[in-house]
C-alpha cells in the first residue's frame, strides 16, 4: 500500500510539473525601437460563441504561453454555429477572459468580427465598449456603430474566397474614403495578401497580420517554427490606451514565417535595433572577416550587390554569421544591400547599409 501510494504522490508530482513546464511563457525576441516598446499582438481569433473550438479563457493562456502581449478574441457577430449549446451574448467571450489576462498581465481588448459575404468583406472592430449593436442587416451601419464607439476597425483577410482576384471593389474604397475602416490585413493564418499590402500603402491603412485561429494551437517550437502571424504594434506604452493610439497611427509591422512586413519607417528602425556589427578582424592587408550578429527571432536574408555581382548573406534568428570584406588594413568601409524578407512594398524588401569599422 505504501509503495503504490508513493508511486501514484510521485506521478501526480510529474504531471503537475509537466503542466507547468506546458504553461512557460515563451519570450518573442524581438526588440524595441527608439521611442517605442515593441509590442507582440493577435487581433483576429475565435472561441466556442462563434465558430471557434476552445472557451475564451484558454486563448489567454495560449497567448501568455507564446510570449503575446496583447489579443482581441474576435468572435462573429452574426455566425453562430454553437448556438444550441452556447447562449450567443456577444460581450461574454471578453468578460469571461478578462480576469484571467488581467491576473496574467495580458492585455485583453474588446473586440468582434462582422461577418458578411466574401465580396463584401469581414471586419474585426476593436476597443468596442458594447458589441451588441453591431448586429445589424446593413454593413455600413454596423461599420458607423463600431465607428461610433470609438473603435478601431480592419479589413480582415481581404480576398478570401474570391474566386476571380479582383476584391477590391468600389465599395470597399467608399468606406476607405468614408473613414469606416483604418486598418487591413496583409497576412491571415499561413496566407500573404500582397493586393491587401498595396491597398494598405495606397489608402494610408494600419497594416497588420494576425492568426484567426478557430482550433487549439499547437505551440511553436523554441525556435519560433509554426509560430502564429504577429501583429507587432510600436506603442510609446504597454497599456491599452497606447496600443490603440498606435493602431489609430499606423505604427506596426507583421511578423509572417520569416518575415516582416511593413512600413520602412518602422522596418528600419527595427533592423538596427536588430542586426549589427558583432566583430571585426582582419585577416589580410586586403581582407577583413566582419562578424553580423542578429538578436531578432526573424532571419535577416540580406542580398549584397556591387561589381554586377549577387551575394546572399544569411543571418540566421538569434545567430551570427561572418562575411568576408576586401578592406585594406585599417581601413573602414560599408555593406550595402536589400533585406529581402523585410518586405516594404509588394515585390520589395527594405534597403541597409550597415557601417564597417576598420579591422584590428
Amino acid at each position: 500500500m505504501k509503495i503504490r501510494r508513493a508511486f501514484f504522490t510521485l506521478l501526480l508530482a510529474l504531471v503537475l510539473a509537466s503542466s507547468v513546464q506546458a504553461a512557460k511563457r515563451m519570450e518573442i525576441q524581438i526588440p524595441d525601437i527608439p521611442n517605442y516598446k515593441t509590442l507582440k499582438c493577435d487581433f483576429h481569433m475565435h472561441t466556442v460563441f462563434s465558430d471557434g473550438e476552445v472557451w475564451p479563457t484558454v486563448r489567454v493562456e495560449e497567448a501568455h504561453r507564446e510570449g503575446l502581449d496583447a489579443i482581441a478574441i474576435t468572435d462573429h457577430v452574426e455566425y453562430h454555429p454553437h448556438k444550441k449549446d452556447v447562449v450567443c451574448a456577444l460581450n461574454r467571450p471578453y468578460e469571461i477572459a478578462l480576469p484571467r489576462a488581467e491576473k496574467l498581465g495580458l492585455l485583453l481588448v474588446p473586440a468582434a468580427e462582422i461577418t458578411r459575404s466574401p465580396l463584401d468583406g469581414h471586419y474585426n472592430c476593436l476597443f468596442l465598449k458594447d458589441a451588441e449593436p453591431l448586429d445589424t442587416p446593413y454593413l455600413k451601419d454596423a461599420l458607423k456603430r463600431a465607428n461610433e464607439q470609438g473603435a478601431f476597425v480592419f479589413w480582415d483577410h481581404p480576398g478570401w474566397e474570391v474566386k476571380d482576384g479582383n476584391y477590391f471593389l468600389d465599395s470597399h474604397k467608399e468606406i476607405i474614403q468614408e473613414k469606416l475602416i483604418q486598418g487591413i490585413e496583409t497576412a491571415n493564418d499561413g496566407d500573404y495578401y500582397e493586393e491587401g499590402l498595396k491597398r494598405g500603402l495606397e489608402f494610408g491603412l494600419t497594416l497588420l497580420g494576425n492568426s484567426d485561429q478557430h482550433d487549439p494551437f499547437n505551440p511553436p517550437t523554441e525556435k519560433r517554427e509554426g509560430h502564429r502571424n504577429v501583429t507587432l504594434v510600436f506603442a510609446k506604452e504597454r497599456s491599452l490606451d497606447s496600443l490603440k493610439e498606435a493602431l489609430k497611427e499606423g505604427r506596426t509591422a507583421v511578423w509572417h514565417k520569416d518575415r516582416l512586413i511593413g512600413r520602412p519607417e518602422y522596418l528600419q528602425p527595427l533592423f538596427n535595433a536588430s542586426v549589427r556589427i558583432e566583430k571585426t578582424e582582419t585577416a589580410s592587408d586586403n581582407q577583413v572577416n566582419v562578424t553580423l550578429q542578429n538578436s531578432s527571432i526573424v532571419p535577416c536574408r540580406l542580398i549584397q550587390t556591387g561589381n554586377g555581382e549577387k551575394k546572399t548573406i544569411e543571418i540566421p534568428a538569434c545567430g551570427q554569421t561572418q562575411v568576408k570584406m576586401a578592406l585594406k588594413k585599417g581601413e573602414k568601409g560599408s555593406l550595402s544591400g536589400t533585406v529581402e524578407n523585410y518586405i516594404v512594398a509588394p515585390g520589395k524588401g527594405l534597403d541597409v547599409t550597415l557601417e564597417i569599422p576598420a579591422g584590428k
